[in-house]
């Protein structure tokens, strides 16, 4: 590595993490919107996920095309071209006027954060050679991502105080152009030592798999989950899946080496983090609605009131770092998914009016500081397996497993909320078809809280009580459920890496030094 690289190595990870801000708190800046998007575009809740993973899922799709691209043109080139795009279609975002333009414009978003996200990884693992150092700059970078997952509301709820749901997307053109002129001052180019074509098949049939899974978890409560389209759609991810694993066994220079998941220090690594996003984001799903349309706070207050996990992850991730070189991060890892699992678990018995300086508070500071022991001793284990030629791919395979992760965590979480509170609107409303309610609004009302609670407001005011508290108990108990289903997913990780992750760094691992 060149002196003059290293001697500004803490500028470019200043720079890159402001990258990683941009691209990541576009995961949850909307969340704190969803009710807003219900109101003005006539969301329902399936439009409402689908609002959230249309920029996951193009993102976690396209991450490994993103990777191999920057390996063969250059990181610093593709992650200022992708910025500039990100930058165009967040206009384009700000700009929709319904349900399908809006999605579009997230989707193309979505694609373009895939080009810039793994160039960030792939750049600080070049800078920082030592890798003690360099455990501790994924700490920083870990931190980053995660504090931009939990500001997103509250720049999201800032913005929606002053502005319409566009601002949320607006804000990013002024922040991409800070971003493109302050790397290229400061980042330097890389390349992969070796070139390779880009596996088009490989990736058609990757993103195929992954949204046809994603598509039936997601509409599965609308469609039944034993209707014959759902049990198709799952039918069809699974072959396409198979399908892309075989073809990428049998390529040389494949987009994936599925090879790499039979080390067992990979593997536990990125399920690890697959598991931690995919509880965060499916918990900040549900947080975010509970506080506007339970407790009735507004978008910014909304934000405001999920801060305490920001600031806590902030402080703990580099931690996280530290402790998995002392003690081993088969334990620190392990530890951190059962401290997710135990905030999660203690959310699940909250109650519609808990006290916010109590269960709503502790379980947030618990689920920050299980995030923290997990994300930068998982991607500090999963990097060390790597090759230098292994980089580029490596850090997109990092970032396919958070993205995944996230993904499914609004698709799972959110359709098992979906189905709990439909059927308990369902049953609340039922009865006064006979009394004027028509079906048309009965299967309005199922759709979203927002609906149920406007269906409810046209009943007499003698009886527009108890259908609130019928319509909140619906919603409390899809989140209880919702927050079961997280913290058993993260309870089966634990045991998993506990099992296969290795106490420490591999000797061949500290044995390669990285070069660009």
């Amino acid at each position: 590595m060149p002196s003059s690289v290293h001697d500004r190595r803490w500028w470019i990870l200043g720079v890159l993490c402001v990258v990683v801000l941009i691209v990541v708190i576009d995961n949850t800046i909307v969340n704190v919107a969803l009710p807003v998007l219900s109101r003005d575009l006539h969301a329902s809740n399936s439009s409402l996920q689908w609002i959230v993973d249309a920029y996951s899922l193009p993102f976690a799709g396209l991450l490994l095309a993103g990777g191999g691209l920057s390996d063969r043109l250059g990181r610093k080139l593709v992650m200022q071209v992708a910025l500039g795009a990100f930058g165009v279609f967040s206009l384009m975002a700000a700009f929709s006027h319904n349900v399908p333009t809006l999605l579009v414009a997230r989707a193309l978003m979505g694609a373009s954060a895939a080009f810039i996200f793994p160039a960030t990884l792939s750049t600080l693992t070049i800078a920082f050679e030592n890798l003690s150092e360099r455990a501790k700059v994924f700490g920083i970078w870990g931190a980053a991502s995660g504090v931009a997952i939990a500001i997103g509301p509250i720049v999201g709820g800032s913005l929606l105080v002053h502005f319409w749901f566009g601002s949320i997307f607006l804000i990013n053109a002024p922040l991409v152009l800070v971003a493109i002129i302050a790397a290229a001052y400061v980042v330097p180019e890389s390349k992969s030592p070796q070139r390779r074509r880009l596996d088009f098949v490989g990736l058609i049939f990757g993103t195929l798999g992954v949204t046809l899974l994603t598509l039936a978890i997601i509409e599965g409560p609308s469609w039944g989950w034993r209707s014959t389209t759902t049990l198709s759609l799952f039918a069809l991810a699974a072959l396409t899946l198979v399908t892309f694993i075989l073809y990428e066994l049998r390529r040389e220079g494949p987009l994936l080496d599925v090879r790499v998941f039979t080390n067992r220090t990979f593997s536990a690594g990125a399920g690890a983090i697959a598991a931690n996003f995919f509880c965060l984001f499916g918990f900040i799903f549900l947080i975010t609605q509970y506080f506007q349309l339970i407790r009735g706070y507004s978008p910014l207050s909304a934000g405001v009131h999920t801060l305490p996990f920001a600031i806590v992850v902030m402080i703990t991730t580099p931690l996280g770092a530290v402790l998995a070189l002392k003690y081993g991060a088969r334990y620190v890892v392990s530890a951190g998914l059962a401290v997710v699992a135990l905030a999660l678990i203690w959310m699940g018995f909250m109650s519609a009016d808990a006290a916010y300086f109590g269960p709503l508070i502790g379980s947030m500071i618990t689920l920050a500081l299980g995030f923290s022991l997990i994300n930068a001793p998982s991607t500090a284990a999963l990097m060390s397996t790597l090759r230098p030629e292994q980089i580029g791919a490596g850090s997109a395979v990092n970032e396919t497993t958070r993205e995944l992760g996230g993904t499914m965590g609004v698709a799972i979480v959110g359709s098992v909320f979906s189905s709990l509170f439909g059927s308990g609107v369902r049953v609340a409303l039922s009865p006064y078809l006979s009394h004027g309610l028509t079906k048309v609004e009965l299967n309005t009302a199922v759709r979203s809280t927002q609906a149920a609670q406007a269906t409810v407001s046209h009943f007499p005011a003698s009886v527009q009580g108890a259908l609130n508290a019928q319509v909140t108990s619906a919603f409390m108990q899809g989140l209880h459920r919702g927050c079961f289903v997280a913290a058993g997913a993260a309870l089966l990780v634990a045991v998993l890496v506990l099992a296969h992750l290795p106490q420490a760094a591999s000797a061949e691992s500290r044995a390669v030094p990285v070069h660009a």
